[in-house]
């Protein structure tokens, strides 16, 4: 397979689109948790229980990879019980301890919502090559790594002067 040429375009461009995607992808985000009957903040934790997969989180790791209080989580952990999503397993290493778990047929029902998407990104990452799909998947990881940085300095920073 061989890349297609591509016209040049200038970092500033680049970002242009990323805020946009950004912005269609929070819109998405919204509607998929209407769909599923969940908040975003639930969608978010759900996401990360099914992408531990055979690695259960406790709640400590969802609050962690969202920013959320353990008490937030918690109440994250309930909503998605109540709505049969996940449930809370023992951890086996530690019994003070419980791990969240996806209900196998919550998964097929989320699947089911984005599996169409994937599957034109899938359509998608088919006019790359493996090095330009290795490029992008490089771009998203070190960005995420931005974004959680910039992220622990803006919010660990005591807020600036009230606004005129």
């Amino acid at each position: 397979m061989h890349g297609k040429t591509r016209p040049p375009v200038t970092a500033g461009e680049a970002l242009a689109r990323m805020d946009r995607f950004v912005a269609l992808g929070l819109i998405g985000q919204q509607e998929m948790a209407q769909r599923l009957g969940l908040n975003v903040t639930d969608l978010t934790c759900l996401g990360h229980v099914l992408g531990a997969a055979d690695a259960p989180l406790s709640a400590g790791d969802l609050a962690e990879l969202t920013n959320l209080t353990t008490g937030a989580v918690t109440g994250v952990i309930n909503r998605l019980e109540r709505a049969g999503y996940a449930h809370r397993r023992p951890d086996p290493d530690d019994r003070r301890r419980v791990r969240v778990v996806a209900d196998p047929a919550a998964t097929v029902r989320v699947v089911a919502v984005y599996e169409p998407f994937y599957a034109r990104l899938g359509t998608l990452f088919a006019d790359y090559t493996p090095d330009e799909i290795a490029v992008i998947a490089d771009w998203f990881e070190r960005a995420a790594q931005e974004m959680r940085a910039h992220h622990e300095e803006v919010c660990g920073d005591p807020p600036g002067p009230a606004a005129p």
